[in-house]
């Protein structure tokens, strides 16, 4: 029985006229089966087929946007603040989910107040639904990339991944790190999980009848899970190590505080409140 898992996973899928990547494939395999949830929702509810259109348009370019502009200025503004010409080149790498989160609630504000005229928390408890699929998928294309992984381990899972990437793909030998917590996956199965219990509140238990619950639990599912994963993961940018050394805490686990101080708070609002008695269309199976 192996001791580690030695992973050399081209991140690429193919090479040639056009490369695609594992990490744009899953990303676009996640809207795409965020698409269909979220459309079978507002079908299910009777709300028009327009409004997912909108929505998808809405999150697809906040989180983009928002996600790199979280690597920009949480992770590497040091850089960035003397090369402001690479901000867009979302194509060499560098996104945050903290900044893509700040993304899309500003999409939602923005959505639900020119698309929908109804509260923000009306949208979230549907939107995220789906969201923690898309996270697993997202953290899936993290592992392809070989990016994003944890401390050394002795355990039998620990994976060896390339750590001269760019070379390798570029016909170098591949040099590889002693075996690693393989965070993605970590993070990935906590997603799942995250998305399994949103889909559970929503079509079991119409939980989105008390506005903020689904939202709330989505938030402190995904960042508790990011808080707690971050202990054994590498720090993404040096000067993390020296907040490690000064607080305990990285940059990750700092950003994830405010949202999970969030969702705790959404969380125990909505348990306050009593679901509708009466029948309505998202009762409806």
């Amino acid at each position: 029985m192996l001791s580690f898992v030695t992973w050399s996973v081209n991140p690429n899928l193919f090479s040639g006229f056009v490369t695609v990547r594992w990490y744009g494939l899953m990303f676009a395999i996640g809207f795409l089966i965020g698409y269909e949830i979220v459309t079978r929702m507002f079908k299910r509810e009777g709300f028009p087929e327009k409004w997912v259109s909108s929505l998808f348009i809405y999150v697809v370019v906040a989180t983009i946007v928002g996600a790199r502009l979280g690597h920009v200025f949480f992770y590497d503004w040091d850089y960035y603040s003397h090369h402001l010409g690479d901000i867009p080149k979302v194509w060499e790498g560098g996104l945050a989910s903290h900044g893509g989160t700040l993304g899309i609630l500003l999409a939602v504000w923005l959505y639900s107040r020119y698309v929908t005229h109804r509260g923000m928390l009306w949208t979230l408890d549907r939107l995220v639904v789906p969201v923690g699929l898309v996270a697993a998928l997202i953290r899936v294309g993290n592992l392809m990339n070989h990016e994003i992984y944890g401390a050394a381990t002795s355990l039998p899972w620990g994976f060896r991944f390339v750590d001269n990437v760019g070379a390798w793909m570029h016909g170098a030998e591949p040099v590889f790190t002693v075996p690693c917590h393989p965070t993605q996956i970590y993070e990935a199965l906590c997603y799942v999980a995250v998305f399994a219990l949103c889909m559970w509140l929503y079509w079991r238990r119409n939980e989105q009848e008390r506005p903020g619950l689904i939202f709330g639990v989505f938030m402190m599912g995904i960042f508790v899970s990011r808080f707690f994963i971050e202990f054994i993961k590498n720090v993404q940018e040096p000067w993390e190590v020296s907040l490690r050394a000064s607080c305990g805490l990285d940059q990750g686990q700092l950003l994830s505080i405010p949202f999970i101080v969030l969702g705790l708070w959404l969380t125990l609002r909505a348990l306050r409140m009593k679901k509708p008695s009466g029948e309505g269309a998202n009762k409806s199976n």
